[in-house]
């Protein structure tokens, strides 16, 4: 059976969207824009975590926040992440914890997000920053950064993912 020209042209372009669609969707289950499609370098990303960092350090704690004028973990993760590597996580540390591949404690790496289930709270995320770091949102200190080997943190630590191509 033979088409008109116009079906095959309707045909293509689904085609052609559908492909253009599958890359966004890729993006938002987190893989980082990245020049030539190559893997960001540890170092590289732990610096710009570092500087990122610095820039909300102190900024207060606000249950529910996504700005300077206060921000929550999960709230602090999906900021920094959309900012730095133009990847859109879910708004809560559940949510964010099924994005990603799960990653041991031994094989973490500047941008993977670690998790804790502390007393008392709801799930709690950090972004790991390298050299036994990561930053977070602490209610009494608002983003800190804080050592993951720390007895506090080691006693309640629950997983990691790796979000970013490394």
């Amino acid at each position: 059976m033979i088409r008109p020209k116009w079906f095959v042209t309707a045909c293509l372009v689904i085609l052609l969207v559908a492909g253009c669609g599958q890359k966004q969707v890729i993006k938002d289950v987190g893989r980082a824009p990245h020049p030539g499609g190559a893997s960001l370098q540890a170092g590289e990303v732990e610096q710009q975590l570092r500087a990122e960092a610095a820039r909300w350090r102190g900024t207060p704690h606000r249950m529910g926040g996504s700005d300077r004028r206060g921000v929550d973990c999960s709230g602090l993760v999906q900021q920094m992440y959309r900012d730095l590597f133009g990847i859109q996580l879910p708004r809560t540390a559940r949510q964010q914890s099924g994005r990603g591949l799960r990653v041991k404690r031994s094989e973490l790496k500047p941008g993977d997000l670690v998790f804790f289930n502390p007393p008392g709270k709801l799930d709690h995320v950090g972004i790991y920053l390298g050299h036994g770091d990561f930053v977070h949102t602490s209610s009494k200190k608002g983003v800190t950064v804080s050592r993951i080997d720390s007895s506090y943190w080691k006693k309640h630590y629950w997983t990691a993912k790796r979000i970013l191509p490394l």
